[in-house]
């Protein structure tokens, strides 16, 4: 066995550079710790940057009647109420601080002509709740937290894959990675290991998740701290598209029925109307994939008229 390996040492070893991994580092950077991000691919590049929607947070910017009570209801009933209630309520209590927090560190809102920021319909929301850049929040949010990061002092190790962690009979005490460049291998010693490595998108047939979105990290994770696996931590984005491989991977079914998109099966008929009369198309993505795709599935052969079709003309009252 080779001992030929460069080793690293921090007080919080932070594993993933999405949104989620960023804002950690900021916090512990905060609180004085030497922090160090691992990341397989370059900084800037996580999957966050596919985020399209926006950030909801109950700001009532838009619906003044908005508040974090109706949000965590909101994210409870989503959830089918396997959520971990006390972290639903958390995220429906701080969401308009970190936004705020964000806008403060740079980040470019689009805005109501008061000059608030903007907030719109998203599924699942009983009110317009979602601050939007755009369709780019997720890029911008990295950009921001990234130039944040950068700008405190974070080490960041980029292109670097991690396959391991080491451990002791009672907590994990640092990791193994290798330099996707050269191979060459280095261990991590840490006091804290956050995992912040992001869904499992390319766990399913069909994603719109990059390619690259492979939860390497998740079966290290399992060996060596089994008691944090839950799939609450993985992220399922089903609406798809059904036509040539390269276009089926798509979010834009999702995407398009925020704005104003309507679903239609064979008959032209508005199939939503009949599940979910108050939300329709802005239905929890569970409920408007499970009733999209059976329709597709059923027509999976080209040219064929059996399928639920995506009609992005906004006609009126709707």
């Amino acid at each position: 066995m080779t001992t030929n390996y460069e080793t690293r040492e921090h007080d919080v070893l932070i594993i993933g550079a999405g949104g989620a991994g960023l804002r950690a580092s900021l916090e512990a950077l905060a609180q004085g710790a030497s922090v160090g991000v691992v990341c397989k691919s370059l900084l800037g590049k996580a999957h966050t940057v596919m985020a399209e929607g926006g950030i909801a947070a109950a700001m009532a910017n838009v619906d003044a009647a908005d508040n974090w009570k109706t949000h965590f209801r909101d994210t409870m009933r989503g959830g089918k109420f396997l959520n971990n209630w006390r972290m639903a309520q958390l995220h429906a209590q701080e969401s308009p601080d970190r936004v705020r927090e964000l806008e403060q560190w740079g980040a470019l809102f689009d805005r109501t002509e008061n000059g608030d920021i903007l907030q719109r319909a998203f599924g699942g929301h009983t009110f317009k709740r979602l601050c939007h850049v755009g369709d780019r929040t997720g890029l911008e949010m990295i950009r921001t937290l990234q130039d944040r990061g950068v700008q405190q002092g974070i080490d960041v190790y980029m292109e670097c894959t991690l396959p391991a962690f080491s451990s002791t009979a009672v907590r994990v005490t640092g990791a193994f990675a290798y330099w996707r460049e050269t191979g060459r291998f280095i261990v991590f010693k840490a006091k804290s290991i956050v995992i912040a490595t992001g869904g499992i998108g390319k766990a399913w047939r069909i994603t719109s998740n990059s390619w690259n979105t492979l939860a390497t990290a998740w079966p290290s994770r399992m060996k060596s701290a089994p008691s944090s696996w839950t799939w609450n931590s993985s992220s399922f984005i089903p609406p798809e598209w059904f036509g040539r491989p390269a276009s089926r991977a798509s979010s834009s079914l999702k995407r398009s029925a925020a704005k104003a998109g309507i679903l239609r099966n064979k008959a032209g008929e508005r199939f939503m109307e009949k599940y979910d009369p108050k939300r329709m198309e802005l239905s929890t993505r569970d409920v408007v994939a499970a009733l999209s795709t059976p329709r597709s599935r059923k027509a999976a052969a080209p040219n064929t008229a059996a399928r639920t079709w995506t009609s992005l003309t906004n006609p009126p009252n709707t």
